[in-house]
């Protein structure tokens, strides 16, 4: 009787973004990490993957699926004033070794696997906590954006009121 291969590592397509997304997704799901997609940040950024945790901690994940973009990527610092811990989201074919890199700043930031089906925490991101007041304000409008979204998804004809995320 033969085990099936995790689709996490025996992945023989490309995945796109919305398979890694989907993927970190669902890791996160079991993990009482509830996360939305596409998130605009104060300063002009806009987070892939950004979402809260069961202790109100904020996670962002920056979605990478080329090479070229994520060596190209010299701006995702910026996102790190906006969460308590960080992430790279990465499909498995991608080479990895960027991110052990000091540019990549491995002591501050954690890389998960994802494909399609489910997500691996590859190395877990260390705790780096936001000031209080800042958290507050993360949350609030993180929950303000979810319930806009989730309203609009119940009833369209609401999505033409609010202020744009």
């Amino acid at each position: 009787m033969s085990q099936r291969a995790s689709p996490v590592l025996d992945s023989a397509l490309p995945e796109t973004a919305a398979d890694v997304s989907r993927g970190i997704k669902r890791l996160f799901a079991r993990n009482d990490i509830w996360c939305v997609e596409e998130i605009a940040l104060k300063n002009g950024r806009r987070a892939d993957l950004m979402g809260v945790d069961a202790r109100g901690q904020v996670v962002i994940v920056e979605i990478k699926v080329a090479r070229s973009d994520l060596l190209g990527d010299n701006k995702w610092p910026d996102y790190l004033d906006f969460c308590d811990r960080f992430f790279w989201g990465v499909p498995p074919g991608l080479d990895r070794s960027p991110l052990e890199g000091e540019a990549y700043q491995p002591e501050r930031c954690g890389v998960i696997v994802a494909d399609g089906y489910d997500g691996e925490i590859l190395r877990p991101a260390p705790l780096e906590p936001l000031a209080a007041a800042r958290r507050k304000v993360q949350v609030e409008r993180l929950a303000r954006i979810a319930m806009r979204r989730n309203t609009a998804l119940i009833d369209p004809e609401c999505s033409q009121f609010g202020i744009e995320e």
